[in-house]
């Protein structure tokens, strides 16, 4: 029930799909409208039956600031709409197909809205808007270079004969560095396939928006934001205005005894000492590559956290729909004698740390990540280099563009004729960052970062001031 106060602040609906890598960030914006703005947000959410334990733990916060209300649409049946052999971005997709049937009835009932923000892979709520007569906005959750791309693929999927992988040069878009052909994500690989046509059609739609928010800040991409703005190419498709309103990374929840340990652990180890090692809420390992890992960590004799999940012997994104729900003891999956020997310098963490509290620790000195957006943004924003250790999705793209462009991650190098990081290969790249002078370069140069995102987030920082001139202008909408 909404209250009396609610009920006269201008009312915004957020829509996500159901995955924590997309709920967190706009979730962070939803709060960013209630809290700094006056806004009552109604956060709209996909359910399903296999929904994640992570999932569902972040959405039960009792910690939400009042005005920001959760609201599930009605829940779908997966398993009559998906099929056991259909790729991520397919199966999500599908998912929210089903739950547009809901969308109208739910947005009615939600009553005058000023706007809705939809997530970037549910763009045929464009349509039930327009039929509603909403602004509709886009909120895009990765990094601004890769929006750019994303705008160019319809140019692109007119323009480039037969598959973008037998490509002889790099992929070029404006406002980008060249995309090296091996590094484009998993759906641009094969033109054929369903992935491939679920983004195409999503990222044709892009210019429907009303605006484009996205997560990340102008100072950090400042030449894409240059190109996207004022590029002929850009205009000409024609692209909605793009708000940078960056970095929206989650808040900790509150800490477990077993968390507190961890810290405590860090709060004995020197300065800049420690590699944290976690591949994201959805990313897994096949068990070779695992004990590669393991054993390169081991062999840096470097200090270290290491979150341990299952090992997969399907796709890397196998575990991205059941985040959290990985409880199986990590011993089972780790080299035999691997706890014992590392004991004195190091913590093994079945499934899941207080990532952003150990980032944030001063002993922390690397990380050794997938390269999500999210995880990309914490770092940063903790001034923590990286080993970029990207799976799927766009985190490869994400990877050479934080190795090769901003200076702030090194890449492990795969042999010629090997499919895996092989542990040598592993104990290097944790030496380099931890011990070595790249490493210090790193490290100041994500200092600096770090200091330029507080800046964006302040009262007259670029980020701050971009959702505060939406915020007015949605607000003299709701005084017409």
């Amino acid at each position: 029930m909404i209250s009396e106060i609610e009920a006269t602040k201008p009312h915004v609906a957020v829509v996500s799909v159901p995955l924590m890598g997309h709920i967190i960030p706009l979730l962070e914006f939803s709060k960013r409208l209630v809290v700094d703005h006056d806004f009552h947000v109604s956060f709209l959410v996909i359910t399903t039956k296999e929904a994640s334990a992570a999932q569902d733990q972040l959405l039960q916060s009792p910690t939400f600031p009042p005005g920001l209300d959760v609201v599930y649409l009605p829940p779908i049946d997966v398993f009559s709409v998906t099929t056991d052999d259909m790729l991520m971005l397919t199966r999500l997709c599908v998912m929210v197909e089903e739950s547009l049937k809901s969308l109208k009835s739910v947005l009615k009932e939600l009553g005058e809205l000023r706007a809705v923000v939809i997530d970037k892979f549910f763009t045929q709520a464009f349509d039930v808007c327009c039929e509603l007569s909403i602004p509709a906005y886009l909120f895009y959750t990765s990094a601004l270079v890769m929006l750019t791309f994303s705008l160019s693929l319809p140019t692109l999927d007119c323009e480039v004969e037969g598959e973008f992988v037998d490509l002889a040069e790099p992929l070029k878009v404006p406002g980008c560095p060249p995309f090296p052909i091996e590094d484009l994500f998993d759906p641009l690989k094969n033109r054929k396939i369903d992935e491939y046509k679920w983004l195409l059609f999503h990222c044709s739609r892009f210019h429907l928006a009303a605006g484009i928010f996205v997560n990340s800040w102008k100072e950090l991409e400042s030449v894409t934001y240059k190109a996207i703005t004022e590029d002929p190419f850009f205009k000409q498709i024609p692209t909605p205005p793009v708000l940078p309103v960056g970095p929206l990374i989650k808040e900790e929840p509150p800490l477990t005894a077993r968390d507190i340990e961890y810290l405590a652990w860090l709060d004995k180890q020197p300065s800049d000492s420690v590699l944290f090692v976690a591949l994201g809420s959805g990313g897994t390992l096949t068990a070779d590559q695992l004990t590669e890992l393991a054993w390169g960590v081991e062999l840096s004799h470097q200090r270290f956290i290491f979150v341990v999940r299952k090992p997969t012997n399907s796709s890397a994104s196998a575990a991205v729909f059941t985040a959290g729900s990985d409880v199986d003891n990590p011993m089972t999956y780790l080299p035999e004698g691997f706890l014992e020997r590392t004991q004195e310098r190091g913590l093994v963490v079945p499934s899941w740390a207080p990532q952003v509290a150990v980032l944030k620790h001063p002993s922390t000195g690397g990380f050794l990540s997938h390269c999500g957006w999210n995880s990309t943004l914490e770092t940063i924003i903790n001034g923590v280099p990286l080993i970029a250790w990207p799976l799927f999705a766009e985190q490869r793209m994400n990877a050479t563009i934080l190795a090769e462009q901003v200076g702030i991650a090194v890449k492990p190098v795969v042999k010629p004729g090997e499919s895996l990081v092989g542990r040598e290969e592993v104990e290097r790249v944790v030496r380099l960052v931890i011990e070595g002078e790249k490493g210090r370069d790193m490290r100041r140069k994500t200092g600096e970062l770090k200091e330029s995102a507080a800046k964006a987030l302040e009262i007259g920082g670029s980020s701050h001031d971009a959702l505060e001139r939406m915020a007015k202008e949605w607000n003299a909408e709701s005084n017409v």
